[in-house]
């Protein structure tokens, strides 16, 4: 036949395939049964003997792939039960990507290790040790490294839902006597409708698309046995496996028989990728977990400190002389997350020192100092007054700040009824924290002040001390008199008080901070 022959022959054949198509188009129930019909020829010629289109029948192979799957992978489904929210096997995976010196860096990053260095370590030191190592802990992971860990961790993550898939529910449908996890026999799988297992084969391709067959398995199973101190999986027969999925994923039989047993040609498989990183929210929490570390150390040594020189003062770390503003009276501001009275601890130690012994054996001595004294110059002896009588003077003051917190007191009444309001009305809330501010601020002005005091008091009497020692006297004049008309050898009394104020100053120093910056 000729060229001019063939053209029109050509040109009628696509001008009846173009009116087919339009003709089709405008019949949505033809165009459906003829994409089945083409959906139900292709399952036909599959090499996977699966489906039989006439009759919808899912196939004894269909069940035998998903048998040799549910055999590889039952006993991974025991050992990662929890895997999905596992912190341990997020850091597993980061570990497995580190070289064994990388690893030393780690290990001295742990709670342990950084516990076993401060006992021998004073804690400046241990600082810059840790935040050493945090620095080069940290370079590790560029952005190369942390790409290929979350990459890693999704793969894992993918395995862990492709395993947790309810195999022996499906299987079940083909043979009704199957045992779960039994696999000492050959089970006898019957074809049966395919309207039975349409919705399974659903749920499957969720988990079975995003899984990555061509990945480096053999690196994610050793992250999984270090996780679990076990094989999860027989690693060679996982990897036989594969070949057979790839296939049947590509050959998108599993979605050709959801399409014709639910006569929708149009329907697409939903897969849900895990799309987790891991490394920076690896490197935030270690972060986090040591500067809690780091500062729960510098509390204890702080504590520590504390007792040792409480005990110095008082013969004992327990001190309690407040009757209001105490760490009781905190419980019922803590249920209304509320910061409550801060500066506890060191009021009870400031009044316990004012009233117990600066009013007795301090007053002793300078009233008789100052009235039996016979001073150089008035100067130091109106310094040494003036701090004096203040620390007498705040004595009294956390007296009345102590007695007005009480329920009767004018502050602590505003608060009682402020709290019992509290729950109904949220600006009470806001109220409450304004008084509480006013009330520690007042609290911590007395300990600042009180500190300031002491150490002017202290400054005076080791000046009084080193007067004492001299041949020729340039402070106060007449040490024979006042020896005389002293309960006790002066020098050994000053040297005593002087002693106790220094404590003091210390334990106060642990508690001064400036006002307005709690």
């Amino acid at each position: 036949m000729s060229a001019k022959t063939q053209k029109p022959a050509s040109g009628g054949g696509l001008i009846q395939h173009l009116l087919s198509f339009f003709a089709g188009m405008g019949d949505p129930d033809a165009e459906k049964k003829k994409l089945l019909k083409s959906i139900g020829k292709d399952l036909s010629r599959s090499k996977f003997k699966f489906y039989r289109p006439k009759g919808q029948e899912a196939l004894p192979g269909l069940a035998k792939f998903f048998f040799e799957l549910y055999r590889t992978t039952a006993p991974a489904q025991l050992l990662l039960g929890n895997a999905q929210g596992s912190a341990a096997l997020r850091s597993f995976i980061i570990e497995s990507f580190l070289t064994d010196q990388q690893k030393a860096v780690s290990e001295r990053l742990t709670e342990a290790h950084i516990l076993e260095r401060a006992k021998t370590l004073g804690l400046k030191e241990l600082q810059d040790e840790v935040k050493a190592d945090m620095t080069s802990f940290y370079a590790l992971f560029d952005g190369e490294m942390s790409k290929q860990i979350d990459s890693a961790y999704n793969t894992l993550l993918s395995f862990v839902n492709f395993v947790s898939f309810d195999y022996y529910f499906l299987l079940k449908k083909f043979d009704s006597g199957l045992q779960e996890r039994t696999f000492n026999r050959n089970p006898r799988f019957d074809a049966i409708n395919g309207e039975y297992v349409a919705d399974d084969i659903q749920d499957f391709l969720e988990v079975f698309l995003p899984l990555d067959v061509e990945a480096d398995w053999p690196h994610v199973f050793a992250a999984l046995k270090a996780y679990r101190n076990a094989d999860v999986i027989q690693v060679d027969a996982w990897m036989k496996l594969l070949p057979a999925m790839a296939e049947v994923r590509k050959s998108q039989i599993l979605e050709q028989i959801v399409r014709h047993v639910k006569h929708d040609p149009t329907w697409a498989a939903i897969a849900h990728y895990p799309g987790e990183r891991i490394v920076e929210p690896f490197l935030q929490k270690l972060k986090a977990q040591i500067e809690t570390l780091i500062q729960r150390l510098v509390q204890e040594k702080r504590n520590a400190k504390i007792d040792e020189v409480a005990k110095q003062i008082f013969g004992t770390t327990i001190v309690l002389r407040m009757k209001n503003y105490t760490e009781k009276a905190n419980v019922v501001f803590a249920k209304k997350m509320l910061g409550g009275y801060t500066q506890t601890q060191a009021l009870n130690y400031l009044k316990a020192y004012l009233i117990d012994y600066f009013k007795k054996d301090i007053r002793e001595i300078v009233d008789i100092l100052i009235i039996k004294g016979q001073w150089t110059t008035n100067l130091q002896m109106q310094q040494l007054s003036d701090a004096y009588h203040a620390l007498l003077e705040i004595s009294d003051q956390i007296l009345q700040f102590d007695e007005s917190l009480g329920d009767e007191g004018e502050t602590g009444s505003r608060i009682h009824s402020s709290l019992m309001k509290s729950d109904r009305d949220k600006e009470q809330v806001k109220y409450l924290r304004t008084m509480l501010k006013d009330v520690n601020e007042k609290a911590l002005g007395f300990v600042n002040r009180a500190g300031a005091n002491l150490i002017t008091m202290g400054r005076h009497f080791k000046s009084l001390i080193e007067d004492h020692d001299r041949p020729h006297h340039e402070v106060v004049l007449n040490w024979k008199e006042i020896e005389s008309a002293s309960p006790r050898p002066p020098r050994d009394w000053l040297v005593e008080v002087y002693k106790k104020i220094y404590y003091m100053v210390q334990l106060l120093q642990y508690y001064a901070k400036e006002e307005g910056k709690q």
